[in-house]
């Protein structure tokens, strides 16, 4: 499968939003929403693994039941015991959702 070459016009806005990023004119975040759009799949992967271990202190730091963990993020109960035992890996949404909740507290999904 061949790479697809970028227009003129994408290859100037990821330029100019680049130099933006860089004077501090534009966020990371956003920055990153550009570059993905524009890069697909050849853009840097924002999420990070996460351990069991981690998947459980982030639930107990939040006081939360595996069951209301599970609910909140819409998965099954019995999927957050797998995770956290590490019988399994979070993989895709699931994955998503726990690097946002590392990042920013479990806050942003209640």
């Amino acid at each position: 499968m061949t790479a697809k070459k970028r227009s003129r016009l994408s290859e100037a806005i990821l330029e100019t939003a680049e130099g933006m990023r860089r004077i501090g004119v534009m966020d990371d975040a956003t920055y990153r929403k550009i570059t993905i759009r524009e890069l697909g799949p050849q853009a840097l992967a924002t999420a990070q693994p996460i351990s069991g271990e981690e998947i459980r202190a982030l639930r107990e730091h939040a006081h939360l039941s595996q069951a209301a963990f599970a609910r909140y993020l819409n998965l099954t109960v019995g999927y957050i015991s797998q995770l956290e035992r590490g019988a399994k890996q979070p993989k895709g949404p699931a994955l998503a959702l726990l690097n946002v909740i590392r990042r920013k507290g479990v806050e942003v999904i209640l």
